[in-house]
């Protein structure tokens, strides 16, 4: 067998693994399947391995794993297809950015493990900068972020660093559990780099500083698309132009336009918040090319079950492929509240905001990329839906689906879900 074969064959087989393990790509600012179809995945943030969640649940004696199994099943039954955490890295990385094999890094492997088998698509955010203990005090904590502020974290070149070091070892961690790295892993289909970073430098200074987490993440081996996002920047037009001129592959976005902890529950009607998204860099040529994610959003402090659908019929006007929601409590904890308490919603004890998170995934999947809707309030009703703020009611009536008391289309066809 000649030596020009034998390479033939190896490169072959590096872009058949890369092929494998990349389930999406980027073309024309669009994420695509394989097969060319487009993406639209909808669902939840879940953090039970880390912080508050993974200290409430042990505070109660539930087994972790238990508490994840629950979860994972209740968030499959309510039909979301994607998750998104960002990774507190203080919890899992030293000083130097070294990765840890703690079980905060054994709990989030088997809840990958768990989502696999349920087919919910996985994004991961590396780097969340945050401290662990919200709603309680941060504990003293050791990883690499805990010594610089946020915007040092894209200045200091101890702190890029450690960061650079965290980010090659995590991706070349091997689940145990499904025997494959994260790039590997073919259920998580990309990676937002930074939790809401903070840039209080020059443009081109945040875009070199930029480039070189994306140099350092191929390096390790990632081929899958990559995420920057803007929210700490605002309307931030220089930045994101610099941003958009790197070679990232999409920019991540966020929505609460009903502001965060109010402290009260917001009895207001905000369906006409919630009518369009406005994209601010929607005029900026470059990031035409690149694909857009919501890796969190809500309507916090709003108890009733109306706004999810509303905001999934925005986010599919505005183009978005991905949109996961801040935060699903786990069940173990959910009677509490006391996790983010502005954001309440588990299937078991928000059952009417569970269902329009439901509902809102079919939103999510059914419309069109790009197709305009109508303006406030002739927006209520679209498609098979039908939002009524008075009543608290949130309809979704198709030949197959329907949530309510309505006569559905076609009874006969209706499935168990």
């Amino acid at each position: 067998m000649s030596t020009a074969f034998l390479c033939t064959t190896a490169v072959a087989a590096l872009f058949s693994a890369a092929a494998t393990a990349n389930p999406v790509s980027v073309k024309d600012g669009v994420l695509q399947w394989q097969n060319g179809s487009e993406v639209a995945l909808f669902g939840v943030n879940y953090s039970a391995p880390f912080a508050y969640g993974y200290r409430s649940i042990e505070r109660l004696g539930v087994d972790h794993r238990a508490a994840i199994d629950m979860d994972v099943d209740h968030i499959a039954r309510l039909g979301l297809d994607a998750y998104r955490v960002h990774l507190w890295d203080r919890l899992l990385a030293d000083k130097e950015g070294n990765l840890q094999d703690n079980i905060h890094l054994q709990l989030f492997d088997y809840l990958l493990l768990r989502l696999k088998e349920k087919g919910i698509k996985v994004i991961i955010t590396p780097i969340g900068w945050w401290g662990s203990g919200y709603p309680e005090p941060d504990p003293v904590e050791y990883g690499f972020s805990t010594f610089y502020s946020k915007s040092q974290m894209n200045q200091s070149p101890d702190a890029i660093k450690a960061q650079k070091n965290y980010l090659t070892q995590l991706f070349k961690h091997v689940n145990p559990l499904t025997g494959k790295s994260y790039q590997q892993d073919d259920n998580i289909i990309a990676f937002e780099i930074f939790n809401e970073p903070k840039h209080e430098i020059k443009p081109q200074q945040s875009a070199a500083y930029i480039e070189d987490l994306i140099s350092t993440i191929r390096a390790a081996g990632v081929t899958k698309p990559l995420f920057y996002n803007t929210s700490e920047q605002g309307d931030d037009q220089p930045f994101a132009k610099a941003l958009c001129n790197t070679s990232i592959d999409g920019v991540s976005y966020q929505w609460y336009p009903t502001g965060l902890v109010k402290g009260s529950v917001i009895n207001g009607n905000m369906l006409p918040a919630v009518a369009h998204y406005t994209n601010p860099f929607a005029g900026i040529s470059e990031c035409a090319t690149k694909a857009k994610m919501v890796y969190e959003f809500d309507a916090a402090d709003v108890a009733s079950s109306v706004m999810y659908p509303a905001m999934a019929r925005s986010f599919r006007e505005a183009g978005f492929q991905w949109a996961t929601q801040f935060a699903y409590d786990a069940a173990a904890v959910a009677h509490t509240n006391s996790e983010y308490n502005t954001h309440h919603l588990n299937l078991l004890y928000t059952p009417s905001k569970a269902i329009s998170l439901k509902i809102a995934a079919e939103v999510f999947r059914s419309q069109k990329r790009a197709e305009k809707v109508a303006d406030y309030p002739a927006s209520n009703s679209f498609g098979a839906v039908t939002l009524d703020y008075q009543q608290n009611l949130s309809v979704l009536n198709t030949p197959t689906q329907s949530s309510t008391a309505t006569a559905p289309k076609q009874s006969q066809k209706l499935q168990l879900s």
